[in-house]
């Protein structure tokens, strides 16, 4: 006969033996767990460490996307703080026209709107979008504002920075120390408007965060909502009639600006803020082929993820 140790116990025995080790397996982790995990978080908090809950979804499927289409994305509802949406938002990019929003910030904070600014031949040659105004003309800063933020005339946007900081360069310090003074760590600015440079450069985040102080300002939640105006020089009869380059704006239910930016560098930005149902979302996308239609789908998600009866 074989040894004893050799004796093989019956089928049935075996399997039962098995599932009493699993058994006996998953209690000890359960009770392993229920004794850890309070310790784990009271150890984390003796230590300043807090976890933080963050609804953040990756999930691209949902959003019937193969890959994600943009550098860089930022969706968060304001209300609350949430971020419903992200991707390398704190990648640093070029910011296009999206600069502006510094700017238009700058410049409500250090002048008058009914001050007048004459357009210098510097700014009158502004390069890409410009409204081709005439060296000499006289404006309202106001008018200039409205120009950069809802045409981003370049040629607009310069004059006023010429007149707010007496040249580009001084009104460029003036927006870098407003960026120190917000936090926004990761951005620089070398020129008022937005033209590309290797230290001129932004990320999504910081974006969002500037965007939320300018849209506390009234007169800046104005302009960027507008989607028509009329301006005419004070020194002349010439109108120049403007165009809100936000196409959100009338098509979307809630759109409350804020700004499109476009360069080779940055490609096509846009930061929009949307109300709708008590929920406020602010969506920031940074070179994006398709920034409409990725600016539609992600509008559409985030009121799915702010529903209350979802």
């Amino acid at each position: 006969m074989a040894p004893e140790d050799h004796i093989q116990p019956p089928p049935g025995l075996w399997n039962g033996r098995r599932k009493l080790s699993r058994i006996i397996l998953l209690l000890g982790c359960a009770f392993l767990w229920n004794i850890g995990a309070p310790l784990l978080a009271s150890a984390r908090a003796q230590h300043g460490v807090q976890d933080t809950v963050r609804s953040i979804h990756y999930a691209p499927h949902a959003l019937h996307w193969k890959r994600i289409p943009a550098h860089s994305i930022l969706l968060k509802e304001l209300r609350s703080g949430r971020v419903l949406f992200e991707h390398d938002t704190a990648k640093r990019l070029s910011p296009a026209s999206l600069t502006k929003i510094m700017s238009a910030l700058v410049i409500l904070e250090k002048a008058r709107l009914d001050e007048l600014a004459t357009v210098s031949k510097n700014a009158a040659r502004a390069p890409k979008t410009h409204l081709r105004i005439k060296v000499g003309e006289v404006f309202r800063l106001g008018d200039l504002l409205k120009a950069m933020m809802m045409v981003s005339a370049n040629d607009a946007c310069l004059a006023a920075a010429e007149h707010v900081g007496g040249d580009e360069e001084q009104f460029v310090k003036l927006m870098n120390a407003k960026a120190v003074a917000l936090g926004l760590s990761d951005t620089h600015f070398s020129n008022g408007c937005g033209f590309d440079s290797p230290d001129h450069y932004s990320t999504a985040e910081d974006l969002a965060k500037l965007s939320e102080v300018a849209m506390q300002n009234a007169t800046f939640r104005n302009l960027v909502k507008a989607e028509r105006e009329i301006i005419t020089p004070v020194s002349g009869y010439r109108a120049y009639v403007l165009h809100n380059t936000n196409r959100l704006l009338g098509r979307i239910p809630g759109v409350e600006g804020v700004k499109t930016g476009f360069t080779s560098k940055a490609g096509r930005c846009l930061i929009a803020k949307v109300s709708q149902n008590g929920s406020d979302l602010l969506l920031v996308i940074l070179n994006s082929n398709r920034r409409w239609n990725t600016a539609k789908s992600l509008i559409d998600y985030g009121f799915k993820m702010t529903d209350p009866i979802r």
